[in-house]
């Protein structure tokens, strides 16, 4: 979906297909057909953009063979969908049972990360459609905290570079200019986007920059405002920005709070847990840690990193962070000049959900889909942003 800014640029709203999870090009291809197209038909819209999830496999065959490629890119035009922006942050085993602390490998000071990396720049600029010269991809953010040195750090900022350096070689190359932001998440080494400031102001290039999480700067308690104008102020730019809610409990010492959040601590993504003291954050890498004994002070509200989708609060007593996205999109589009162009819904935990709220079946789950984007389409038209055929 694209959308006209007050400024006169084009600001692009996609939605995340790690939802759906495949690891090959026949698993992306099918996911086209089965989910895509559909969530765009219901949307009543002739084209949709969608941020490509590309698996190690997936991006590997795309990238050694032009004519599967180009096969991509005739089906996406088949079907009515677009591609600016892909999800570069899960490596391979998305859709496994269980994925928790795999998801951040291979890190950064990893030869596999830079590789992987370069290959969907380069699959990317192969993708965008023909009026479109810019392409974003979001990337771990350095690497999880632990078994992370000074030796691993430099290697990955020179990976950093090296990367810089290959983007600048595929602009010259293909005319299509690709950056890719870090993407900051609760106990990883860059957790907050005033983490990644210090980083990225050392390698110092503007195709490396942030993807800005609304759903983990919601889970960490950063002011939507402060962190934008901190980055702004740092010349850090916001390559991209993924609208995505978390779980919020406000009383979490009752028992029915803790109930309520127990029915979302499930076995296969990492809900990384949160609150605010006045001595700073306590956290907790998972949400079932939080909720045994005392791990936790629990006298102020808790969040925890379950991406919860957009459009439905949980049933009370939570609720989700909607408002910090919203606070977010104020600051991002809402101004005299984007900070960014391109956002991307990425509720990827439809099926993680407490069972009696899954999708039961594809067409629930592209009816959830694009009540999603319907959300976020009204939210931009709210902020003056004129949605485009």
């Amino acid at each position: 979906m694209r959308f006209r800014h007050p400024d006169g640029s084009t600001v692009h709203l996609a939605y995340c297909t790690n939802v759906h999870p495949a690891e090959t090009l026949d698993g992306v291809l099918a996911q086209l057909r089965d989910h895509c197209e559909p969530v765009r038909r219901r949307l009543g819209r002739d084209r949709l953009g969608i941020g490509l999830w590309l698996a190690k496999d997936a991006a590997r065959t795309l990238h050694t063979d032009p004519s599967a490629l180009r096969g991509l890119r005739g089906e996406l035009d088949r079907r009515g969908l677009e591609v600016v922006t892909l999800n570069g942050f899960p490596y391979e085993g998305f859709g496994a049972e269980e994925v928790k602390y795999r998801v951040y490998k291979p890190d950064w000071a990893d030869p596999e990360r830079l590789d992987h990396t370069t290959a969907l720049a380069r699959v990317l600029a192969g993708l965008l459609p023909d009026d479109v010269t810019d392409g974003t991809i979001s990337t771990l953010p350095l690497a999880w905290r632990t078994a992370y040195d000074e030796e691993r750090a430099e290697t990955a900022r020179a990976a950093l570079r090296t990367l810089a350096e290959r983007l600048d070689a595929i602009e010259e190359l293909t005319g299509r200019s690709i950056r890719v932001g870090l993407e900051p998440e609760p106990g990883c080494v860059v957790e907050t986007t005033h983490d990644a400031i210090a980083p990225l102001t050392a390698i110092a290039h503007d195709r490396i920059g942030i993807c800005v999480d609304t759903c983990h700067l919601a889970t960490s308690f950063e002011d939507p405002h402060t962190a934008l104008d901190a980055l702004t102020a740092a010349r850090v730019p916001v390559v991209k920005s993924q609208l995505s809610a978390a779980l919020h409990a406000e009383h979490p010492h009752l028992p029915e709070v803790r109930e309520a959040l127990a029915a979302f601590a499930e076995p296969r993504f990492l809900h990384q847990t949160r609150t605010s003291t006045a001595a700073g954050l306590r956290a907790t890498d998972d949400l079932d840690e939080a909720l045994a004994g005392h791990a936790l002070p629990d006298a102020a509200p808790w969040r925890a990193h379950f991406h919860v989708p957009l459009h439905a609060d949980p049933a009370a007593p939570l609720t989700s962070t909607l408002p910090v996205l919203q606070s977010a999109l104020t600051r991002l589009v809402g101004g005299p000049a984007p900070l960014t162009r391109h956002l991307e819904v990425e509720t990827y935990t439809w099926q993680a959900l407490p069972p009696e709220l899954r999708p039961k079946g594809r067409a629930q789950l592209a009816e959830g889909i694009a009540a999603e984007l319907a959300l976020a389409r009204d939210l931009l038209t709210d902020l003056g942003l004129k949605e485009l055929p």
